[in-house]
Formats: C-alpha cells, structure tokens, sequence
C-alpha cells in the first residue's frame, strides 16, 4: 500500500510518499480501508521532533490522528465493529497514522461515521470536535446563558467550539480575522471580535464565564483576556506553549485542555452532525501525495482552514 512517511525527525522534506507493507490487525484492533486522514498542527510538531517528549514515535512514522474509512479487517475480539462499517476515528498520538491508504486502529476509539455526509469529510471531524467539546464541557462545564469568549476562532476548534456553545445557548463571543467573520457568525456566534484591529481585552464590553483560548498569543495577552472571566469563572487553554492564567483571589481557575479519545463523545458528535446540528467544516481536498506540500505550508504559516488528506 502507499503511505507517507518520515525516516528521521526534520522539516517538510522528510515526508516520502512511498510503499509499506499492509498493517495486520491485532487482538481488540481493526483494520481501516481509508477515506481520508485530516492535516492537524500536532502533526507538523511530532515531524519536526519537537514533540518527542509527549509524543515519542519510532522511526519510519506514518502521521495522520484522525481518520474516516471502511473496516476492512478485525482482530480477535472485536465486537463492536464489523467488515463494511463506515467508521470515524481519533488515532492514538504515538501509533503509526492514517496519512496511508490502510491503518490499524483500536476498535474502542471508533464510531460510527455521519451517514449525512461525504465519508471523507467525516475525517474533519474527529480530534477537532471532541477538543471542542471537552474544553467547554468537560473542562469549562459551560451552561446555557452564559457569556463564553473563544479566542482564534477561525480555525478548525474553533469553528466547532462556536457552533456547540450556541447549540447549549451560550452567548459567544468570537475573535477571528476578517476572512472567518461571516462563516463564523453563520455558525451561531453573537458578537465577532476582528483581533487583527481590536486588543480583545479592550473590546469585550462585559465579564465572560468562561474563556477558551485556542490561538497562539502572547502569554500578556492571554493574561489581557484573563481579566475578563468573571469571578468564579475559567480559562481553559489549548495552547500547551502558553501558561494558563489563574486567579486564586478571584476564584478564576486555570485549565489546560488535553484532548483524549472518547468513542462515546464521538458517536454524540456524529449524532449532532446528522441532526444537522454541527456542520462539518472542510476547506481542502487533496491528493495524499501532496501531504509533505501542506505540512510546508502549515510550517511557512500559509494554511489555512481544514484540510484532507485523500488515498
């Protein structure tokens, strides 16, 4: 089969698009004929090597941590899914990926994919959503009525993150660039923040319950936005660079989000989506080939939205 593939940790270039051999399933694992794999940032870290620590993987690794696909294949006690199931997935960090064209995958992590969408797009759905909806969940505990501030918006967190908090009847309070206003307003947020004119701190009119903070920003300025949580209130951060602010005085707690595989939260995802609750955002389809391309775009910082990754 074909697959992408680094030999040694490094820059863009050290992605081949070469010939492995068909992955064999295990006891508990399956077997996935892929639709597609999705491009996320984690990916470009662990490529790089800067993600050792966290994310030790062995030599040749395969990227790809979200996947939609076809069972092909089970292994020995496999009980929930069969050959033929559409299925959607959040790969293990460290495990060989679904930038190929087969991947192994554990079976408890999967669901079952939208039946109201492309399979392929399903792939955008996976890691993205569920780091949605634990940070403003599982992490903010975020109710109906409240204020909550999601800042960098734009991206592909974000764009899920909008439309949750509305679905619970949150007032959101988007920041994002110019190009992601109308998309983002359309997904239910009440005020867009433009953060490339406005200091956010400056332009948000009253306190917030809770402040989601998924861009890359100066450590100031997320302290700047700190100020906003109400008393009592929390910051949850996404960002693993940036130190997440706390208030003891206040009461304003201070987490960082760390986003896990969640078959049961997944299949609650997929539901939305076929309820026409969630919209599955998708802003390129390409060839798996040109993989090593988009991690050289991600890295010049020329990526922008969603992107998949086709076998």
């Amino acid at each position: 089969m074909k697959a992408v593939r680094f030999h040694e940790y490094g820059d863009a270039d050290v992605l081949r698009y070469e010939d492995v051999e068909l992955p064999v399933p295990g006891a508990g694992e399956v077997r996935i004929r892929v639709a597609a794999s999705a491009f996320n940032p984690v990916d470009d870290g662990i490529r790089g090597g800067y993600l050792q620590g966290p994310f030790p993987v062995t030599l040749p690794h395969t990227p790809g941590i979200e996947v939609s696909g076809t069972v092909d294949a089970v292994g020995e006690g496999v009980a929930n899914v069969a050959v033929g199931d559409a299925v959607v997935g959040f790969l293990p960090m460290t495990a060989p990926g679904a930038a190929a064209e087969y991947v192994i995958a554990p079976a408890e992590g999967l669901a079952a994919a939208p039946a109201k969408v492309p399979l392929a797009d399903a792939a955008a759905l996976p890691m993205v959503a569920l780091t949605a909806w634990q940070a403003l969940f599982d992490d903010a505990g975020l109710q109906a009525g409240q204020r909550v501030l999601i800042n960098g918006a734009g991206g592909a967190v974000g764009g899920y993150a909008v439309q949750l908090a509305k679905h619970v009847h949150a007032l959101v309070i988007a920041t994002a660039s110019p190009r992601s206003a109308d998309r983002l307003r359309a997904a239910g947020a009440d005020e867009v923040i433009d953060h490339t004119n406005n200091a956010v701190a400056d332009a948000v009119a009253e306190p917030v319950d809770v402040l989601l903070n998924l861009a890359r920003i100066a450590p100031e300025e997320l302290e700047a936005m700190a100020a906003l949580v109400r008393d009592g209130g929390v910051v949850v951060n996404t960002v693993p660079t940036i130190a997440t602010p706390t208030d003891e005085a206040r009461g304003v707690r201070g987490i960082g989000v760390f986003v896990r595989s969640d078959a049961a939260q997944l299949s609650h995802l997929v539901e939305l989506v076929d309820r026409g609750v969630l919209s599955i955002g998708v802003d390129e389809r390409l060839p798996l080939a040109e993989l090593p391309a988009v991690h050289a775009r991600a890295a010049a910082g020329e990526l922008r939205g969603k992107v998949i990754l086709l076998p």
